[in-house]
């Protein structure tokens, strides 16, 4: 790599972008950390009317003047080591001279960018060639390259045994490797017992591990083949059952063998698959972004030691804190239906009565999250321009579980009891369902279009269609799907956007044909997957910036019912209050305002995901929120129509001023961002609606012991939960927040 070709200061953005900062009066720090920021958020984004690309901001980043200036101690800095991290990560450029510098003085802050940059995972050559460089004359770095090699060979390793498993399977399509894993699915993850009230939740995340590891095999099918291994048709269909599938249900003397071999051998492939991920999540994240661990090297082995406990136990408590909300609203749903005149109706066949009664209220709570939380409307908008009702939509997503788990996985597990094997069972299965008007009962299923609307039709039944609606099955269809051949033409091209996994989109389009997997659907959590598939996948749509504003303005009319006046999207005059822009909500009480920036996202399941978010997404928000905080200071001084607005008196030098993080996410909960509290919107909910008694699954229904006939929590409860015992006010709501009072206890009552 040839060394930087020094710009002159004025072509360069950055350095003069310096320049001008020092010129209107910042400190060398301060200025060398904004321009940082700038290049971290994309900027400059265009050129006139060219499009500045990432490369070329590297090149003009890593050749600025001031970098070779600037306190090497400032490298410490969050923001100065998320820069060299991202140098570390590119090849475009080499500032070799100035890693130099900074090794030879603070070699820890290269080895934290080389940790923040990844490189225990496919590091780049030219980044890494240059580290050995420099450990010929650091230890520090010397040691972290040391642990780079064990990484390496250990990912090597992984990698070699995924292939030799995976070439057994290069020939077949991905239809064929579904079936395999469909027979994996119900000889191991599929449950032998339907009576209890809840999935372990150690199966489902055993589970969840093996479906992401399916989901991974299928990426790897849909880049190697070619289209036409993708596209099902009648013919092929029937190939790929009779030598994959049928032998195993129906095994015949005269009949085409089992091919065990491959039953077996996509166990191998599976674990591999599994080990390859277990090894990135585990070990390769944890190592690059959990600063509560370190990984120290005996020899050619690595150990974890615990460095930070408390950090640790706020990871595992952020995730507890995810499953409480699920109940959460599970419980507000059931208000609303045990309200509502449907209740006191039969839903369906008296059978399926109890069933499609739960479906019915999950599909609430559901609704109730994506209104509340994501400001997601009652009907939306599909790629066609067409508008397919929400509820109805979730409704059928969970009627199709209701019905895969009734029909297919419950029955499977009834037959097991007269059956010498899974297996058995499972043919069993299918031939009941040859033998219902020839209904399929496979372990995966597959139609064409006009069936798939016909078998979801009865899914569409409400007031307004007693008899169910074609057109709108059809875009509750095209909402749920996911089409593998623009997938897999999206992937070999590397083009950009996010893959929608199988959990997400449980229709799987393989040309003219619909597969469904029912040991996934029966099973899988309908709320993660509808909020995903809408704000993860989605989230270009042309509905989510009103979608954001929605979450802003509800929440905002929180506030107002607990006496706050409330200003939303308040945006200063740019001219007296520069760079600063449109202010989400600002709310007063008892001369105390918060300004709140609202952040909406998606549910994520990675360290490395929920470690971006924080170092991008949060990051900005505390630098948007410090600039907004001190125009409102301003503001509260010289705007008079202001301190109208939010019904504040005077002084107003005695007004305090709280700025806060909202953000949809669970995520990086209770930490600051350039000093701001983050916290979620949905704690932010509960603390305005006083009710996290519903954390607590105070009816006994999740754990079973009562039905969801009755209402959530009877008066005493809801008093003794209560977050303000000696009445609401603006300070108190500060106290509860900070302290997090809305957690405290509810963890403990949920063991």
């Amino acid at each position: 790599m040839p060394p930087i070709q020094q710009k002159s200061p004025q072509a360069n953005p950055y350095q003069r972008s310096y320049q001008e900062l020092l010129s209107s009066g910042n400190v060398e720090v301060n200025a060398a950390t904004l321009v940082t920021e700038n290049y971290l958020d994309g900027k400059p984004a265009r050129r006139g009317k060219k499009k500045v690309t990432q490369s070329e901001r590297d090149l003009a980043f890593w050749s600025a003047e001031f970098l070779q200036k600037i306190p090497v101690k400032l490298w410490g800095a969050d923001v100065m080591t998320l820069a060299l991290a991202r140098y570390l990560d590119q090849e475009r450029v080499s500032n070799s001279l100035l890693l130099t510098h900074i090794a030879e003085i603070e070699p820890a802050i290269v080895c934290k960018a080389m940790r923040y940059a990844r490189m225990a995972y496919c590091p780049k050559p030219t980044r890494f060639a240059e580290l050995k460089e420099l450990a010929q004359t650091s230890p520090v770095v010397a040691e972290q390259c040391l642990i780079l090699d064990i990484f390496a060979q250990a990912y090597q390793d992984r990698l070699a045994d995924l292939e030799k498993w995976r070439a057994l399977f290069s020939e077949l399509s991905p239809f064929d490797v579904l079936i395999y894993a469909s027979l994996y699915a119900f000889e191991h993850l599929v449950p032998r017992k339907f009576d209890v009230p809840a999935w372990e939740l150690s199966e489902r995340r055993d589970a969840e591990t093996v479906w992401c590891a399916i989901n991974d095999l299928i990426v790897w099918k849909l880049k190697i083949g070619p289209e036409s291994a993708i596209k099902l048709s009648e013919r092929q269909i029937g190939i790929s059952i009779g030598t994959h599938l049928s032998p195993f249900l129906f095994p015949s003397p005269s009949g085409p063998t089992p091919r065990h071999d491959l039953r077996n051998a996509f166990a191998h492939l599976l674990a591999a698959q599994v080990e390859m991920n277990e090894f990135i999540s585990r070990s390769v994240d944890a190592h690059s972004y959990d600063d509560a661990v370190r990984f120290v090297r005996h020899g050619p082995r690595l150990e974890i030691e615990e460095a930070d406990s408390v950090m640790r136990d706020k990871w595992h408590r952020d995730g507890e804190k995810l499953s409480l909300l699920h109940g959460y609203w599970f419980y507000r749903a059931l208000d609303q239906f045990v309200s509502s005149d449907i209740a006191a109706q039969q839903i369906g066949r008296p059978e399926n009565h109890e069933a499609n009664r739960l479906a019915y209220i999950r599909a609430i709570r559901t609704q109730l999250q994506l209104d509340e939380v994501y400001g997601i409307d009652d009907a939306v908008m599909l790629e066609s321009g067409e508008r397919v009702n929400l509820f109805q939509a979730l409704l059928s997503l969970e009627l199709t579980s209701a019905f895969f788990q009734r029909d297919f996985l419950q029955r499977h597990a009834e037959l097991m009891n007269d059956s010498e094997s899974w297996l058995a069972a499972l043919g069993k299965l299918a031939l009941e369902g040859l033998g219902e008007g020839m209904q399929i009962r496979f372990p995966l299923t597959w139609s064409d279009r006009e069936q798939k609307i016909r078998s979801i039709v009865g899914w569409t039944v409400c007031e307004k269609h007693p008899k169910g609606c074609l057109p709108m099955a059809a875009s509750i269809l095209d909402l749920w799907t996911n089409d593998w051949i623009s997938l897999a033409s999206r992937l070999r091209q590397g083009g950009p956007g996010i893959s929608p996994e199988v959990l997400e989109r449980p229709f799987l389009k393989l040309g003219q044909y619909f597969v469904q997997l029912p040991w996934l659907t029966g099973l899988q959590n309908n709320s993660t997957a509808a909020i995903n598939n809408l704000r993860r996948i989605g989230a270009r749509r042309a509905e989510a910036r009103d979608e954001t504003r929605r979450i802003e303005e509800r929440l905002g009319k929180l506030f107002e019912s607990r006496g706050f006046h409330v200003l939303a999207n308040w945006t200063p005059e740019p001219a007296s209050y520069p760079g600063v822009g449109e202010i989400d909500l600002i709310c007063a009480s008892d001369e105390i305002v918060l300004v709140i920036e609202v952040k909406s996202t998606f549910l994520r399941r990675s360290q490395h995901d929920a470690w971006l978010h924080g170092k991008t997404t949060l990051r900005r928000a505390g630098r948007q929120l410090r600039r907004k905080v001190g125009a409102i200071r301003q503001a509260l001084n010289a705007d008079a129509e202001l301190v109208k607005a939010l019904g504040l008196g005077s002084p107003h030098a005695s007004v305090k001023i709280h700025g806060w993080i909202a953000d949809t996410s669970i995520e990086h909960d209770h930490q600051r961002f350039d000093g701001f509290l983050k916290v979620s919107v949905e704690e932010l909910i509960i603390a305005l609606r006083d009710d996290r008694q519903l954390l607590t699954d105070p009816a006994g229904i999740l754990r079973g012991t009562r039905s969801t006939h009755q209402s959530a929590a009877p008066d005493a409860d809801r008093k003794r939960w209560s977050l303000y015992p000696n009445g609401f006010g603006s300070s108190e709501l500060i106290d509860v927040i900070e302290s997090e009072a809305v957690w405290e206890g509810c963890i403990l009552a949920n063991l």
